[in-house]
This record gives C-alpha cells, sequence and structure tokens, in this order.
C-alpha cells in the first residue's frame, strides 16, 4: 500500500506540473520578448500615441501610466489641499473662546446644574453678555492693530521687485486655452525638437530586435540589461520570474525583421528617441524545463508579430548606444 501511494503521489506531482505548464502556455500564447503586452516609456510623448505607419497602420497600445498626471501638473493642487488643510493662525481664538463658553454650559447641564448654573438672576445674564461683548471688541481691536501693522512691512518686502499689475492674457491655442498647471508643466517641460537618423541607427534596430529576443529566450539577464532600460529590464525580468515558477522556458528562434519602418525621432533635452515599427517572423515556443517538451507552441511554425518599439539614448551618442525602452501592441 505504501509503495502504491507514493505511486498516485508521483503521477499527481506531475499531473500539476503540467497542468502549470499548459495553464501559463495559454495564458502566454506570446511568449516572445515583452510577452505581447506595452510597457516601457516614451519620454515626454509616453501619453500620446506614435504615428501610424506603413508597417504598422492601426493605433498602437497605450502604455501603462500614461494616463496619470504628471508630477508638476499635480503640483498646483497639492499646494492648495495643504493651503486649506493648514489652520489660520486666529480663527483658533474666536473658535476656542466660543467652545469654551459651550463647554462650560454643558458641564453645567451634565452637574445637573442646568445649561444657566451660576447665572442666578437675569443680571447675571447681562453681565455675562456684557463680559462676551467686551471680550470680542477686544480680540477684533487686537486682530485689526495686527493687520494695520503688517501691512506697510509686507508691501515694503514687495518694493524691490516689479510686479505686473494684471495676470497675462492666455490665448487659446488650437486645443483650447492652456490651463495654469498645463503651462506650469509646459514651461518646466524640455524643449523637443526633430530627430535626424542615419542608416546606421536602422540597422542598430534591426540588431537589437534579435538581440534582444535571444537574450529573453536563453534567460539572459545580463544582456538583457546591456540593450534595454532598467524599466524594461524590469519587465522581462517579471516575465522570466513568472515562467520560471511555473517550470517552464521560451525558446525563440530564427527572428528576422519583414519589414519596419520609422514612426518619428525626436530630441528632448540631453536625450534622444526612436520610435520604429517593425513586422518580423520568429519561431517561439514554450517547453517544460524538467523535460525539454514543448507544452505550447509549434517549434516548426514560423510566426509574424508587428510592435511598436522605442530606442533611447544620451545625445549625441553612437548608433550603438542605443537601448530599448518601450514595446508596444498594435
Amino acid at each position: 500500500m505504501t509503495v502504491k501511494k507514493r505511486s498516485w503521489a508521483r503521477r499527481a506531482g506531475v499531473v500539476v506540473a503540467m497542468a502549470a505548464a499548459l495553464s501559463f502556455g495559454v495564458g502566454d500564447a506570446f511568449a516572445r520578448a515583452g510577452g505581447g503586452k506595452s510597457s516601457g516609456s516614451r519620454g515626454s510623448m509616453s501619453r500620446s500615441a506614435p504615428p501610424a505607419t506603413d508597417t504598422a497602420p492601426r493605433t498602437a497600445q497605450p502604455l501603462p501610466g500614461a494616463t496619470n498626471p504628471s508630477a508638476a501638473a499635480r503640483a498646483p493642487g497639492a499646494a492648495a489641499a495643504a493651503s486649506a488643510a493648514a489652520p489660520s493662525r486666529f480663527g483658533g481664538l474666536m473658535g476656542g473662546l466660543a467652545m469654551g463658553f459651550l463647554g462650560a454650559g454643558l458641564f453645567g447641564l451634565l452637574t445637573g446644574n442646568g445649561f444657566m448654573s451660576g447665572l442666578g438672576s437675569m443680571m447675571g445674564f447681562l453681565g455675562l453678555l456684557l463680559q462676551v461683548a467686551l471680550v470680542f471688541f477686544v480680540v477684533r481691536f487686537a486682530l485689526n492693530w495686527y493687520r494695520n501693522r503688517n501691512q506697510p512691512a509686507g508691501a515694503a518686502a514687495g518694493a524691490g521687485m516689479e510686479r505686473q499689475a494684471t495676470p497675462p492674457e492666455w490665448a487659446p491655442g488650437a486645443a483650447g486655452a492652456a490651463t495654469g498647471a498645463a503651462a506650469m508643466a509646459a514651461a518646466t517641460a524640455p524643449a523637443i525638437t526633430p530627430l535626424k537618423l542615419i542608416d546606421a541607427d536602422f540597422n542598430t534596430f534591426e540588431r537589437m530586435l534579435g538581440e534582444i529576443q535571444t537574450c529573453y529566450s536563453n534567460g539572459d539577464r545580463m544582456g538583457l540589461s546591456h540593450r534595454a532600460t532598467p524599466d524594461m529590464c524590469k519587465v522581462f525580468g517579471q516575465d522570466l520570474d513568472e515562467a520560471d515558477r511555473a517550470g517552464v522556458a521560451n525558446r525563440i528562434r530564427n527572428v528576422k525583421l519583414l519589414q519596419g519602418d520609422l514612426s518619428e525621432a525626436w530630441r528632448e533635452g540631453a536625450t534622444e528617441y526612436a520610435t520604429v515599427a517593425m513586422r518580423f517572423q520568429l519561431s517561439d515556443v514554450t517547453v517544460n524545463k524538467a523535460t525539454g517538451q514543448i507544452v505550447e507552441g509549434d517549434a516548426d511554425r514560423l510566426e509574424e508579430a508587428t510592435e511598436v518599439w522605442t530606442f533611447v539614448r544620451r545625445a549625441a551618442e553612437s548608433p550603438e548606444a542605443w537601448r530599448l525602452s518601450a514595446i508596444q501592441q498594435v
């Protein structure tokens, strides 16, 4: 009976492992680098879709988080919220007095002496009103005196700075009037200028297509780090970790660029970007790491895929310096 129990346990373990491998393959039919999803960054262009091309005539999928407001856009709202949350310097004084009187009355109720305990008569009540009025006028006089005392100092502090009497008028553009937050973001954003590429740049893009797929197939994380940005390496690493947990591996072979063209290239500050559409073929299968058995895909069948890749480098660097910055599906 012990032998039979162990045999059944071993068989059950094999079945579970195969089921996990098959579920991984079915849930992720695109096992190539990037997992058939959009990820990465296109700098300030991340929120806009790259222009369509002959290779990728359809609009590319948006990048994750591209619709989140930038820090510059959030800053005015955060400052306003902080200002609203800050307590007034003098508003708490009158509130404290009122709460003190109210608390005294409530204490009288709780002790059974009544809300007007301690007044004793109508004269006592009138005396209380007189005291409250006296405190009110004293506080009001103190506030006015403080404001009048500090107003000349505030004016003198700004005397050495030229200020515009009225705010500038914003002329609406093609997309409508710009908001203050958008104007602030535009003022701090680096200037964007078109970038002209050469043949060596396109050769690098084609070479990187094959090298990144090969590194991903081999689980070569170091090789990926030399060819992609840290954000993209993180995406690749998560996919590789998921495959490891499922006990499978992706085998990508015969990568060949069939068609490619430039979508856009630009420079912002000291950084240059190039977005290219690429249609390529490859053989892509998922195998069980323990047995080498194919659990998803056909090694003899070539598949085609069309993706939009964005590359990045520092300004004036050589064509060899391009690194993968984003992948978008179309």
